[in-house]
């Protein structure tokens, strides 16, 4: 979400604000008929212009443009604006870079305030850094020596020269600083970009070595972040016993966050709002194969799962959503997330039928019709998960009809339409040869048992505010309240829940509570910002002492300390870390909580905190 409010004659946008005369130049100096036909064809019709709108489908022009005044008007979907209103609606800008961006057309410089100070400045700066780093990147893949194994790669795929320069895909050398010596980048911007960090040496070291290059842009085609996938065959286990994982991403950074974030978004935008679909896949090739195919309305998520955030993007350029996913993957979605977002965004997801173990890329080189084919003829995602249910059901005796009927039943009340169901319903009962009499008493009675379950919450940690752990509630009051008795004693990595942790960091960055709720606001993180204002506008029912802070710092690393010591039996588990190191650490770590509570406590307590921060520091590359 953008701020934009007026103040004092300006147009302000967290801090950055243009005059309104300046406005009003770059009102003046844009041609809007001129601007309008880059997009939609226009025709003179006495003194006005006009067109099939732009903003909805429809046969007959009702779009009306008047040059002298320079506004616009459908009489259809009765839509209107001027200038700066339609570059907003048809590239999905905010006021301000609307605003930036007729001005450099137009040739006009704008004296923008600079209130914003430094935070802007590290922003500009981590900005041009990733273009650089992206440039730099792609020459290394068209010109190295040393890509040719990559390059082999992706011809492998079907991914020629013109594709990778379409898509300015490149290559990190297996070198540790080539980049960052390359683009001379301070630490603070190597950090800042995402690109790299300073290592136990104290030397600058890329992030991403020995992996071909996807960047990612925003949608106004700028450059934020980079994916790299390790080659085939290259290896992919260190020497103390940690695997690399086939793809790595850009850490968030102040110009990145992933979970609202669609790789391709910026290629594939125009051709989504012209078709009213777009297509979701898990990876990158997967996406520059639809392009290939002829379907350049393809995106992926950025190394996260699809989520709430990426619908609400998604909204603004369609309302068909298809994922095109591998046979098994698609069918795990979350259903009562994909249906609530189905509801509150008002989209339809389908899912394209693909052959079971294929994905997009593979289908696209073996058969793009047949990808053509299966994108075109998605089902509702009922329906997809329905039919794999049926599809593997043995209906040739009355036991194994019966146990389908079950299982598909379980799937059609996970749905909160009641006319649905029982479309659906109707349809088991002629699959299975059942009654959808007997049917329908035994789905509403599952309706009900899911109606009394408890909420499934599909991101990685609870949204309710009153699921938030009390310890992270009780230290940021302190935060709030009591700055300087914790001032030196807590961390962002104390705190296991990302919704505290935001809140937190926004406190530590030294801002007014209320400039740290704008920011949360602005970036779209609304629970972190709603946690703020309740906390700081509620009364506390006690004094501390020191005791009590102690106790509160306490409980806050025991719990983030735990949750480090699971992850790493996680990996243990899953066999990505050295078992006597794992065993080793995780025995070292439980003595100090031992002594955390003794009277070497400020010193066990000083020795985990470490401990936390080089896990933070160790994983912030990734």
């Amino acid at each position: 979400m953008v701020v934009v409010c007026f103040m004092a004659r300006n147009r302000y946008r967290l801090g950055v604000a243009i005059s309104e005369s300046e406005i009003a130049q770059v009102r003046a100096a844009t041609d809007i008929v001129a601007l309008i036909t880059e997009h939609v064809a226009l025709k003179k019709s006495g003194r006005r212009w006009s067109g099939l709108c732009p903003f909805h489908g429809e046969k007959t022009p009702s779009f009306s443009v008047n040059a002298e005044e320079g506004r616009y008007y459908c009489f259809g979907c009765r839509v209107s604006g001027d200038q700066i209103t339609f570059v907003r609606e048809i590239l999905h800008l905010d006021f301000i870079d609307a605003v930036r961006l007729l001005a450099d057309r137009a040739g006009i410089e704008l004296h923008e305030d600079e209130s914003a100070g430094p935070a802007r400045k590290d922003k500009a700066d981590c900005m041009a850094a990733m273009d650089s780093a992206v440039t730099w990147y792609h020459e290394r893949l068209l010109n190295g020596a040393d890509a040719r194994g990559a390059r082999d790669y992706l011809r492998a795929r079907g991914i020629d020269g013109e594709v990778a320069r379409q898509f300015k895909l490149g290559w990190a050398p297996d070198e540790w600083d080539g980049l960052a010596n390359a683009l001379s980048l301070s630490p603070k911007v190597l950090e800042g970009a995402g690109l790299g960090f300073v290592n136990k040496r104290d030397r600058k070291q890329d992030a991403l070595r020995a992996r071909v290059i996807f960047p990612i842009f925003d949608t106004s085609g700028k450059a934020i972040a980079v994916g790299g996938r390790i080659l085939p065959g290259a290896a992919a286990v260190r020497g103390d016993g940690y695997v690399e994982p086939k793809y790595k991403n850009s850490p968030e950074t102040m110009i990145y966050a992933k979970r609202r974030t669609l790789y391709a978004l910026n290629w594939a935008k125009d051709n989504i709002i012209k078709t009213g679909e777009i297509i979701v896949c898990e990876g990158y090739t997967d996406v520059i194969a639809c392009f290939m195919a002829g379907m350049p309305r393809a995106v992926a998520t950025c190394g996260t799962a699809l989520g709430e955030d990426h619908f609400r993007v998604m909204k603004n350029f369609a309302k068909r959503i298809v994922l095109a996913y591998d046979a098994d993957n698609a069918g795990q979605s979350a259903a009562a997330s994909v249906y609530q977002w189905e509801k509150s965004h008002d989209v339809d997801v389908a899912v394209a039928r693909l052959p079971k173990g294929s994905d997009p890329a593979e289908l696209a080189q073996k058969d793009p019709e047949a990808l053509r084919e299966a994108i075109a003829n998605a089902v509702p995602f009922l329906q997809f998960r329905l039919e794999r249910v049926l599809d593997a059901a043995n209906i040739a005796t009355a036991e194994g009809r019966a146990r389908a009927a079950e299982q598909a039943l379980s799937v059609i009340a996970e749905h909160p339409s009641d006319l649905v169901r029982d479309q659906y319903l109707l349809m088991v009962a002629d699959r299975l040869r059942l009654d959808v009499i007997t049917l329908r008493p035994r789905v509403e009675a599952k309706v009900r048992g899911v109606a009394n379950a408890p909420v499934v919450v599909v991101s990685s940690q609870p949204r309710r505010r009153d699921d938030l752990p009390r310890p992270g509630q009780e230290a940021l009051r302190l935060r709030l309240f009591f700055p300087d008795s914790v001032s030196d004693r807590l961390i962002a990595p104390y705190f296991v829940h990302d919704v505290q942790r935001l809140v937190f960091d926004g406190l530590a960055s030294g801002k007014a509570v209320s400039q740290v709720i704008d920011d949360l606001t602005a970036t779209g993180e609304h629970d972190a910002a709603a946690v703020l204002s309740e906390l700081s506008v509620g009364e506390l029912d006690r004094d501390y002492t020191t005791e009590d802070v102690s106790a509160v710092v306490s409980q806050l690393l025991r719990a983030a300390v735990a949750a480090a010591l699971k992850d790493i039996e996680r990996d243990l588990r899953a066999q990505t870390i050295d078992p006597l190191v794992a065993m080793a650490t995780i025995r070292d770590v439980k003595q100090r909580l031992d002594l955390l509570s003794g009277p070497h406590g400020s010193r066990s307590e000083e020795e985990l905190r470490d401990w936390l921060l080089s896990r933070q520091s160790a994983a912030t590359p990734e």
